[in-house]
């Protein structure tokens, strides 16, 4: 079994997390890893009897036959294989707000302008699981097509127990607070400032070193995220590709009475009993599997003349529709960088979009938002709802005239989920008390300019 390196504090009832975890580099690639050597087997992907008596098992995140090019899938060899659970029942039906199916019985229709105040931690032990709750979505999880936006405020770690989504992928963004991650392939360390992408069908367990953790969950039905194409940029920039970080092989083989695996299906939340830990694959291969990137690596293009760029230069990652360049979901952020635009009004423009956008903010400032966007806030702007710039950062930038010159924008990641799908909101957040009722008035004090 593999021996941890320089400990930490420990996990949840899964072994202690090595201060520095090792990763297998890559985006899209077909990883190969094992915590004993030999434990995969050579030549084959199902031999009659694996080696150390292991089992078998693939995951499979599209079908069979799929294009090679978008076929993913890996290759578990595990001490017990994973259908070795008791039937599952529903789980406490006090977790009322998570959806997966959006239409006018659970969710509502606003054009308005939304934006919330951080959500407070609760006082309450709350896990990942009981801290989830949905923003807003579109489409259906049963019909293979749409999405989800969460977030999540949570304060212990999760107990005897893993995650599982079958409805769709879920892509973490943490604002406060590390997540410890452990996964059938192998363990992550996600710190504010990363992502971490979990793959329909995974089995997780996120413990919480830090205490209490809010943030962000984007989730897609019935695709996969990928890398954006560069187009006219060329081969390089945006995220690299090798700096997408898979787990490598970790195990446990001690018993586990009463241990829960709590499933997420069609947005329902059920129960199974094992005896025995998920997380017991020695070894595994494939290109379907979890991973993470810190989001400090990306490569920001912009505008080194004039005018302003869209925000489709800033995607990390894109879960793609059969429409080409239209996004189920896109991954934007707003990090660090240089504005150097001449006789251009340099913040975001004021505009109308046929695509939804939702902001959070990780750290800092956004630039379009002088007051009132917070970090572990958000914001909604949906299809065709104006928006843009607030009259306190208008005003300050027409105020500093033509001459301008070069400005950097410091100490600050803000991120948006953008979809052409046409969200509808939960009840529970346009009546939550975090909303804010005045944003409306961050515009109100523009006025003409005419002459």
């Amino acid at each position: 079994m593999e021996k941890p390196a320089a400990e930490t504090t420990k996990g949840n009832g899964l072994g202690v997390f090595p201060e520095d975890l090792e990763y297998q580099s890559g985006f899209g690639n077909h990883f190969s890893s094992e915590a004993i050597a030999g434990a995969l087997p050579r030549g084959q992907n199902s031999p009659l009897i694996c080696p150390f008596g292991l089992y078998a098992e693939q995951i499979s995140g599209t079908s069979f036959t799929s294009p090679r090019k978008l076929n993913q899938r890996s290759w578990l060899y595990r001490i017990k294989p994973s259908v070795t659970h008791e039937p599952f029942w529903p789980r406490d039906s006090s977790h009322k707000k998570l959806v997966s199916e959006f239409d006018g019985s659970n969710t509502v229709a606003n054009p308005t302008q939304l934006r919330w105040k951080p959500v407070d931690i609760p006082d309450t032990p709350t896990d990942f699981i009981d801290g989830l709750f949905t923003i807003c979505g579109a489409g259906s999880s049963f019909l293979r097509h749409g999405y989800a936006i969460h977030m999540y405020t949570a304060n212990k770690s999760m107990d005897n127990c893993a995650f599982c989504n079958a409805d769709g992928d879920f892509l973490v963004v943490p604002q406060q607070g590390r997540l410890w991650i452990t996964t059938e392939c192998g363990r992550l360390q996600v710190s504010p400032g990363e992502i971490a992408v979990l793959p329909q069908g995974f089995r997780f367990v996120v413990d919480l070193p830090d205490g209490p953790s809010r943030g962000y969950v984007a989730e897609v039905f019935g695709t996969h995220f990928q890398l954006p194409d560069l187009g006219p940029i060329g081969a390089n920039g945006l995220a690299a590709s090798r700096d997408f970080l898979a787990p490598t092989a970790w195990f446990e083989e001690h018993p586990r009475p009463g241990f829960t695996i709590v499933q997420k299906f069609g947005g329902e939340l059920f129960n199974a009993r094992q005896d025995f830990s998920p997380f017991n694959v020695v070894a595994w291969h494939g290109n379907y599997v979890p991973y993470k990137y810190d989001l400090s690596k990306f490569c920001p293009y912009n505008t080194v003349l004039v005018d302003h760029g869209d925000p489709s230069i800033n995607t990390v990652l894109t879960a793609p529709t059969d429409k080409p360049g239209v996004a189920l979901l896109d991954f934007v952020i707003f990090p660090s960088r240089w504005l150097v635009a001449e006789h251009t009004f340099r913040p975001p423009y004021y505009h109308r979009n046929c695509m939804s956008e939702f902001m959070g903010l990780i750290y800092g400032g956004y630039e379009a938002k002088a007051d009132g966007f917070l970090p572990g806030g958000a914001s909604l702007h949906s299809c065709m709802t104006p928006h843009g710039p607030d009259t306190k950062t208008y005003e300050a930038t027409i105020a500093r005239g033509y001459e301008a010159g070069p400005h950097k924008i410091t100490d600050t990641m803000a991120f948006m989920f953008e979809s052409f799908l046409m969200p509808r909101t939960c009840p529970w957040v346009l009546e939550s008390p975090f909303r804010d009722h005045d944003y409306y008035q961050c515009w109100v004090g523009l006025k003409s300019h005419f002459s």
